[in-house]
């Protein structure tokens, strides 16, 4: 390709970058706003912050659909499709409702955004504001995850997935409290490993295909030329970045930690925004080899069995681990850790079928998860803030419309009826069958019937906020500052629910969106 027609290239493929444009000048306006309403009141200058974040987000969100230009950007660095479009709408959704949220919440709080609130080593967990230089490191991590879905060459993709990661980082460390620290310590040292893994991965792909672009033919053809074990080696060392996002094993570890050292609002868009967009990465790398070579090279197949040892591991040590738990951000850690296993129960179907079952699995993942982490927020502050679970006992009588709100969220994280949670676990285990039935491979079955299983063990730690809630009486010594609920918050959980039921009922309409957009 001639200089004129690269140049050419790069300035038609501005059609389709204008959200990149649009969040790269909208993260740079906040900065600078950040200066100019740092003056004020601190409740105006948030009030302010908030708004202009979540107009950013949304007019993002809004003009990713109304893109005129699909296809290839900036020389094949970029890919946009109707799955890239799909993804970037639900991060964007996620992190509107998270600002949404905060700001909610932060009205009347009682306790200053410096206060060392949060604390370790199962001392009492209480809720923590955050200063608002959080909205512009959000905005800037939105930024990241939009190019992660549109991310089809291996440079692209690590860069974008060290720009959400470098935000990640500072949003868990970013209120002064020891834990928080720690958590963000702990996240940096585990995310630089993963990130030099899936680096030593992506120069075995390039040595072995001459190319960094996962699109091209050569890729394909590159790979499927070698060893099975050669390639299935190389792919998982890749995915290692991905999987640290996804908190899939063995990445999984910094997961806890950070969860419990972040405000919940930062916990609860970790919870979705990035695992969206890691999913769609890991089904564009698992499809780059052909099904089935002709020269008896490596195949798709190369990839099956390790990624179902992986989501058997994350189900069943997401599962047990979270059996322990005495805080509830923790609990709700490990039950993120689980259901990345069971979100690539659909990838290792390995097939369209299991590929739009997993998307179904992350678009309402997105409603449950967000939900659980409101209320169990909303709901803390009936105890002065505190996030251990025991203090939730009694609060059921008090509250019991977010008490229920809640009770049918755990539900939906189980994979019960009548919730779409039960409808997501259905579609992935039913691709994942029928893949079994086709290729006869033992540990498809093997994940079939232990993930199966381990749904069924999960009622014990996913019941159990809600038996206290209603089973259990409040102490009597309990002298906790009850605090009062903002009402958009509130209205805003239970908002929430609303999907979860409705999409049980109606799968249809999520479905053909996820098909036919």
């Amino acid at each position: 390709m001639s200089l004129s027609e690269q140049l050419q290239d790069i300035v038609s493929s501005l059609k389709g970058f204008g959200p990149i444009i649009w969040l790269s000048f909208a993260f740079c306006g906040l900065l600078v706003a950040e200066l100019l309403v740092r003056n004020n009141s601190a409740g105006r200058a948030r009030q302010w912050l908030a708004g202009l974040s979540l107009v950013a987000i949304v007019v993002a969100g809004w003009w990713a659909v109304l893109l005129p230009t699909r296809g290839f950007l900036f020389l094949r660095l970029l890919f946009v499709d109707s799955q890239a479009i799909f993804f970037q709408v639900l991060i964007a959704l996620g992190a509107a409702l998270v600002v949404g949220f905060e700001w909610s919440m932060s009205q009347g709080f009682t306790s200053p955004p410096t206060s060392p609130l949060t604390q370790t080593k199962g001392v009492e967990v209480r809720a923590t504001r955050l200063p608002i230089e959080w909205y512009s490191l959000l905005v800037a991590m939105v930024l990241g995850l939009f190019l992660m879905t549109m991310s089809v060459n291996l440079l692209s993709i690590y860069l974008s997935i060290e720009l959400v990661s470098i935000c990640s980082y500072l949003l868990t460390a970013l209120t002064a409290d020891r834990s928080a620290s720690e958590g963000g310590i702990k996240y940096l040292l585990f995310g630089a490993v993963s990130s030099a893994v899936m680096l030593y991965g992506m120069s075995l792909l390039y040595g072995m295909t001459g190319t960094l672009d996962i699109t091209a033919d050569a890729f394909g053809v590159g790979l499927s030329q070698n060893e099975s074990a050669v390639v299935a080696v190389a792919g998982l060392l890749t995915l290692a970045g991905l999987l640290f996002k996804l908190s899939g094993v063995p990445f999984h570890i910094w997961t806890p930690d950070a969860y419990q050292a972040a405000p919940v609002p930062v916990a609860a868009f970790f919870s979705v925004g990035p695992k969206a967009a890691a999913l769609l990465v890991i089904m564009r790398i698992a499809t780059t080899l052909p099904i089935d070579p002709a020269d008896g090279g490596a195949s798709l197949l190369a990839l099956q069995t390790p990624l179902a040892v992986l989501a058997l591991a994350g189900i069943v040590l997401g599962n047990l681990s979270a059996l322990w738990q005495t805080d509830a951000k923790r609990l709700l850690a490990y039950s993120t850790i689980a259901q990345a296993g069971f979100v690539l129960v659909g990838v290792v179907a390995l097939n369209e079928t299991g590929f739009e079952a997993a998307t179904f699995y992350v678009g309402t993942y997105l409603f449950i998860s967000l939900a659980a982490f409101f209320l169990i927020d909303l709901l803390a502050r009936q105890n002065g803030g505190s996030l251990t679970i025991s203090q939730y006992a009694g609060l059921g009588a008090s509250q019991p419309l977010l008490s229920v709100a809640l009770t049918v969220v755990m539900l939906a994280l189980t994979g019960l009826p009548p919730t779409v949670g039960f409808t997501a676990k259905l579609l992935s285990f039913s691709a994942l069958y029928d893949a079994w039935q086709q290729s006869g491979n033992s540990w498809l079955l093997a994940l079939f019937v232990l993930g199966l299983l381990n749904a069924i063990i999960s009622l014990v730690y996913y019941l159990k906020i809600p038996f206290l809630l209603f089973f259990r009486p409040r102490a009597a010594e309990s002298t906790a500052t009850v605090q009062p609920l903002p009402r958009l918050a509130v209205w805003l959980s239970l908002g929430l629910v609303v999907p979860i039921i409705l999409l049980f009922l109606k799968p249809d309409y999520l479905l053909q969106l996820i098909s036919g957009w």
